[in-house]
């Protein structure tokens, strides 16, 4: 991460004072999530999560907050490290410490489940997440309220 300062002419002066990020950035910490998401138990975590971030696996869902509870919801949520998935992800865009990415996920071989994700990333200075939200849709499943 790095602070930048922008200036711009005609007498405006923008500058940004918090973290920034880049593509390469969010690539190597998406690469870094799949492979703990593939790796037995959860201590690859402490590389991806600051101790206090804040977790939603979907904007209504309650957020789980802390390291240790986000350890038990992976624990909880994923068959473990043979489970049979694809994961592909595309930035969609990074502004400052944010970034938003589309994920798709498919499940088992043959197919069982599939679903596809906006995810809304906050990282820290040191590149960690602060913030993570996702926002699923599954197939066949109604995109609007009733």
């Amino acid at each position: 991460m790095t602070h930048v300062s922008v200036g711009v002419t005609g007498g405006l002066n923008l500058v940004h004072h918090g973290p920034v990020t880049d593509r390469a950035a969010v690539s190597r910490w998406l690469a870094g999530y799949e492979a703990a998401w593939r790796t037995p138990g959860t201590g690859g975590l402490a590389a991806l999560f600051t101790s206090d971030v804040t977790y939603r696996q979907s904007p209504y869902e309650k957020p789980v907050t802390g390291l240790d509870a986000i350890g038990r919801m992976w624990d909880e949520e994923r068959e473990g490290p043979d489970e049979i998935f694809t994961l592909t992800t595309d930035i969609v865009a990074v502004d400052g410490p944010t970034a938003v990415v589309r994920a798709e996920v498919r499940y088992g071989d043959p197919l069982v489940q599939e679903y596809r994700d906006l995810w809304v990333i906050r990282f820290a200075d040191d590149g960690r997440c602060t913030w993570f939200e996702e926002w699923p849709f599954w197939p066949a499943r109604p995109h609007a309220a009733s």
